[in-house]
C-alpha cells in the first residue's frame, strides 16, 4: 500500500478511555468505556457537552461495574451505543436521538448476545463486542478476539430492529500479528460498499484484563464478499479503539481515530489518518 499519514489533530480535556467516535457536521460524538456519558465536542468552538446514557452517570465508573460502552454507530438521526457483552453489566444498547439530544430507548441485549455466543461458538469469557455498524437493513457486530480462542468474528444480523425476528450469519477472520500476538477488532465503519476496521495487538489472553499494547492496524473488507482487501500497520504504540470518516476525495480518504489509554486520566487525543484510495 502507498504511504499513509497519521497525526495528532487536537486534544480534548474531559474525556478518558475513549472507545468510539462519530462525526456529524462539526460535532464529534465520543464514548468512553468507563463512562456513563455520551460526549459531544464541537470542533469549531471547542466546546464539550456531555449527555447521560445511564442513570447517575459518572466519568470513571469502577471496572467491575462499568457498562463498557465500546461501539457507536448511527442511522438517520439515531445513534446506537453498545456495551461489549464481556460481563453481565455490559449488555446494554442505548438509542440516542441526535435532534433532541436525549436517550430515546434503552435495550438489554443479554438474550441476543447469548444467541450470538452460541451461534458463533464463542465462550462467554471470549465474547467482546467492540465495533458496530447499522445500514438500515443489517447490523454488523464485531467480536474482538482478544480472549484465549482469538475469535475475531463479524456477526451480520439481518433486521431493521434488534428486537424483531432476524437472520444471523457469522464469519471468522485471521487478523495480522505483531511480535507473535494476533491483533483483534477494535472498531469498524461502513464507507459506501467497504468496511474499514481497526485492530490492535494487545498482549493479553483476557477480554477483561489489559495487556501490553504492541500496535494497531487499519484494514478494509469488501461488503459483498466479506473478504479482507488489505491491512496496514499504522502504529507500534497506540491502542486505537475509535474510527469515524472525516473526508473522502477521489484519491484519498481521511479518518479520525481515538485511543483507549487504559487510565483514569480525563484527556483524549484525536488523530487524523490519511490513506490513498484504490
Amino acid at each position: 500500500m502507498e504511504k499513509f499519514t497519521l497525526e495528532i489533530l487536537f486534544q480534548i480535556i474531559g474525556i478518558g478511555s475513549a472507545s468510539g467516535l462519530f462525526l456529524n457536521n462539526d460535532s464529534l460524538y465520543v464514548i468512553g468505556d468507563n463512562s456513563g456519558f455520551l460526549y459531544e465536542y464541537n470542533m469549531q468552538n471547542k466546546q464539550l457537552n456531555q449527555h447521560p446514557l445511564i442513570e447517575n452517570p459518572t466519568q470513571n465508573i469502577p471496572k467491575n461495574l462499568k457498562p463498557d460502552f465500546e461501539s457507536i454507530t448511527h442511522h438517520n438521526d439515531t445513534l446506537y451505543v453498545f456495551g461489549s457483552g464481556s460481563t453481565e453489566n455490559r449488555n446494554k444498547m442505548i438509542e440516542f436521538d441526535l435532534k433532541s439530544k436525549t436517550v430515546i430507548q434503552k435495550n438489554n441485549l443479554v438474550d441476543l448476545y447469548a444467541l450470538m455466543q452460541n451461534f458463533g461458538e464463542i465462550k462467554p469469557e471470549d465474547f467482546n463486542i467492540e465495533g458496530a455498524i447499522f445500514d438500515g437493513e443489517n447490523w454488523y457486530l464485531f467480536n474482538r478476539g482478544n480472549g484465549i480462542s482469538n475469535k475475531n468474528t463479524i456477526f451480520t444480523i439481518h433486521a431493521k430492529n434488534l428486537g424483531e425476528e432476524f437472520a444471523l450469519i457469522s464469519v471468522n477472520y485471521k487478523l495480522p500479528k505483531i511480535k507473535g500476538v494476533r491483533s483483534s477488532f477494535t472498531d469498524a465503519i461502513l464507507v459506501e460498499d467497504k468496511i474499514y476496521f481497526l485492530s490492535t495487538a494487545e498482549d493479553t489472553k483476557s477480554t477483561y484484563d489489559d495487556g501490553e499494547v504492541l500496535g494497531s492496524f487499519i484494514g478494509r473488507i469488501d461488503l459483498k464478499t466479506m473478504k479482507i482487501d488489505f491491512t496496514q500497520k499504522i502504529t507500534a504504540t497506540n491502542k486505537f479503539e475509535g474510527l469515524t470518516l472525516y473526508k473522502k476525495e477521489n484519491n484519498k480518504i481521511e479518518f479520525l481515530l481515538c485511543e483507549d489509554n487504559d487510565t483514569e486520566l480525563l484527556e483524549t487525543k484525536i488523530y487524523k489518518l490519511t490513506l490513498p484510495v484504490k
